[in-house]
């Protein structure tokens, strides 16, 4: 009798604590695994209380729009899939600004993507947790759902494998109207798939970014466009955007016309991108797709003139930083570069750092590079979060082999591109966010993953870098690519910066290892130097790389007696995508040659910067060149930080903004001002200079000491540098004689 008392408590309590756990869920639907299934929840809840904070831990696989009394509460919800390997990203939400006391109703919407992709390892399976503790809500069959009716996949032809998302279609026709209010008829309690921890979902990590910033619905204007057969409308956006399109319509037959609905980037890099369309039913209806996408221009398709388009609309939404930085200057083609830059960077920002937002959305690692640099100097100090993401991605999806590679989070995609993996734990990689961030916390985790990576490296008894081929031996588009001595000067590099956070981190034996193998690398190195240009044997076919000599220069391999030479390689030969110019242009300026560098980036940058069509920079030189040519690129703003950091000459030289170098360049600039959001404050610098003086004004925020080092040729009566404090400086040069 004790023994079956014994068990019918045990029971009871088993039972109890399932019923306070929260499971992941999902629908009834045996097929609620498709590919681009949509997945309706509903859960009414009453509430005795409000409590002062009600946070909610809400996971999917893959994405989620969250309502509560019939307010949009999460305007898309989580994060494409893969802390690593096995894990699932998990957001917090406070719920207390949308709860009430009494009935409250709580609807989820949830896209399954049902395929990996650049960006996304897909789990398998669809599913739902939720967990609000204060207030004793969590996933569970109680929750009642079904898959959404509406939903199918776009026909025509199909996103490409790059993609997780597919191209949607909605038919209105099927539209289950207000549910997420409404009595729910059609709805059946859900199938409980486990706790948390289950498989395939596994842990869940805290989202470690912000919620996207919703700009909210704006109308635009368009125009109309009558053939025999279809009617085209037209709408111009203000700039290349992440947006989804919003459509109100009349129909007035009987319904079931196909409206097309695309942007001017539905084939952005020859490849086939995100689109959506919409079956329409008789009479009024309005509709958001709400998978987004990106363009400058809408475009509405419609096969049936009863069809007539009442108003379009977008909601812009993205990365929730703000434009905070600012520059201008007296160069008009400057300032263009410069505003299209921000726009392509800002694009490339969202779950992740990518390359393009229409044809890939993965993050290769030699844009994140080129990315994080320009984001220092131009968007608030939230993009930091970005940055860790992908610093942390990158290193918890190490293979058993050391090797690293990119694009992470990926589900169809694991090959190593050596050079680039080289330049993310480099200087321009890892120890570029470390200075500016001054974050040890994140270099301390980073640090063991980039010491097991330079294990893979060897060098030969020259002490020159074996050349690696990886997964795919990339170095840049273009030709005449030294592949041996690109490998070698991105591996220098790396080596220094790894030096550099081993004695951060307290691990001299290591950083002098480290030391003493840059130093043969660049001994090796410079036995590459034929007298007018640095050649590897290996490469002898090719033309001089003029990317080979922009990596010995900045990395410091190149001496001095070397810079006239190199300049020459530079004056005749053009090999450099968009992605390494700008570390060509680094050179030019360090060698002293700024007017160079400016003729030369103009010359390069010219289709892109003056094209009316595209607020956005171009992956190669013109529209659809190397690599599919999308015209809305991250690599291409890198010229932004380096007038930041060599024109204008501004560049933390201790961790975190606490010291500043400001030392600027004599350029074709004749004044120029720039605001710098670091994590010490605001920086602004301006200067007016003419033959004989140079002024400047710099206002420094509190905490922050800035040694201003005088630009070459001019002088004071207190010599050629000076230091400052927080406050607001004038400093007026003169003309050495």
């Amino acid at each position: 009798m004790k023994r079956a008392i014994l068990t019918l408590f045990l029971s009871v309590v088993t039972l109890m604590a399932t019923a306070q756990t929260a499971q992941w869920i999902t629908a009834s639907d045996t097929t609620v695994n498709d590919v681009n299934t949509w997945l309706m929840f509903r859960k009414d809840i009453k509430v005795k209380r409000v409590p002062d904070r009600v946070m909610a831990r809400i996971a999917v696989d893959s994405k989620y729009w969250l309502w509560i009394n019939g307010q949009l509460v999460v305007f898309e919800g989580g994060l494409k899939r893969g802390p690593n390997p096995k894990d699932t990203y998990c957001d917090e939400v406070d719920l207390k600004p949308y709860l009430k006391k009494g009935k409250n109703q709580v609807a989820v919407l949830v896209w399954y993507f049902g395929k990996h992709g650049y960006s996304h390892k897909s789990s398998g399976q669809s599913g739902l947790f939720f967990e609000a503790p204060a207030i004793g809500l969590q996933s569970d069959r109680t929750w009642l759902s079904m898959k959404h009716p509406a939903y199918s996949i776009a026909t025509g032809e199909k996103t490409n494998f790059r993609l997780p998302e597919s191209s949607l279609c909605y038919d209105m026709r099927k539209d289950p109207g207000k549910w997420q209010t409404s009595p729910i008829h059609d709805f059946l309690p859900s199938r409980e798939l486990g706790v948390e921890g289950s498989e395939p979902w596994n842990r869940l990590v805290p989202r470690p970014i912000p919620l996207w910033r919703d700009y909210g619905v704006k109308n635009v204007k368009f125009t109309k466009t009558e053939t025999d057969s279809t009617v085209i409308y037209e709408a111009v956006l203000p700039y290349n955007m992440q947006m989804t399109p919003v459509v109100e319509l009349t129909d007035g037959g009987e319904g079931g016309t196909r409206i097309d609905i695309e942007t001017d980037h539905y084939k952005g890099g020859r490849q086939v991108d995100i689109r959506a369309q919409l079956i329409t039913r008789p009479g009024h209806q309005q509709y958001e797709s709400l998978g987004w996408f990106n363009g400058e221009r809408i475009y509405i398709r419609c096969p049936n003139k009863n069809v007539t388009l009442l108003s379009l609309g977008y909601r812009e939404t993205g990365y929730d930083t703000y434009a905070e930085g600012t520059f201008t200057c007296d160069d008009q083609f400057i300032n263009r570069f410069w505003q299209k830059a921000s726009r392509t960077l800002y694009i490339n920002m969202r779950d992740t750092y990518f390359d393009c937002p229409d044809r890939e959305r993965a993050q290769w690692w030699g844009d994140a590079t080129v990315l994080m640099g320009e984001s220092f100097y131009t968007y608030s100090i939230s993009a930091h979060k970005l940055m860790r993401k992908a610093i942390r991605e990158l290193c918890d999806w190490q293979r058993d082999d050391n090797t690293l590679f990119a694009p992470v989070p990926a589900g169809n995609y694991d090959q190593e591109l050596p050079a680039q993996m080289l330049t993310s734990v480099g200087e321009y990689g890892f120890w570029q966010y470390f200075m500016h961030t001054a974050d040890t916390a994140t270099i301390r985790y980073a640090y063991p993953h980039v010491r097991r990576y330079l294990s893979v490296w060897q060098q030969d008894s020259t002490g020159l870098t074996i050349e690696r081929k990886g997964g795919w031996q990339w170095g840049d588009w273009g030709r005449h690519k030294d592949m041996r001595l690109l490998q070698a000067g991105w591996h220098y590099m790396a080596l220094t910066a790894a030096s550099k956070m081993a004695r951060l981190l307290g691990q001299e034996a290591d950083a002098v290892d480290y030391d003493v193998k840059a130093r043969r690398v660049k001994d090796g190195y410079n036995r590459c130097w034929t007298g007018k240009a640095y050649h590897s044997q290996e490469n002898r076919d090719t033309l001089d790389d003029d990317r080979v000599q922009a990596l010995a220069v900045i990395s410091g391999i190149a001496s001095a007696d070397k810079y006239e030479a190199i300049t020459e390689v530079f004056r005749k030969q053009w090999h450099a995508s968009a992605y390494m110019e700008r570390y060509v242009m680094e050179a030019l300026i360090m060698m002293g040659q700024t007017d160079y560098a400016f003729e030369r980036m103009k010359k390069r940058y010219e289709k892109m910067v003056n094209d009316p069509m595209c607020s956005t920079l171009f992956e190669d030189w013109v529209k659809g060149g190397a690599g599919g040519g999308s015209t809305n690129h991250a690599w291409s703003g890198g010229p932004q930080t380096v007038i930041a950091q060599y024109i204008l000459g501004i560049r933390p030289s201790e961790p975190g903004w606490r010291e500043v170098l400001i030392r600027p360049a004599i350029s074709p600039l004749h004044q120029a001002s720039i605001s710098i959001p670091t994590i010490s404050g605001t920086l602004a610098y301006s200067f007016k200079h003419d033959n004989n003086n140079y002024a400047v004004t710099v206002t420094i925020p509190e905490g922050m000491l800035v040694h201003f080092v005088f630009p070459d040729g001019f002088t004071s009566s207190v010599g050629q540098e000076q230091w400052f404090k927080a406050g607001t400086h004038q400093i007026n040069l003169f003309y050495k004689q």
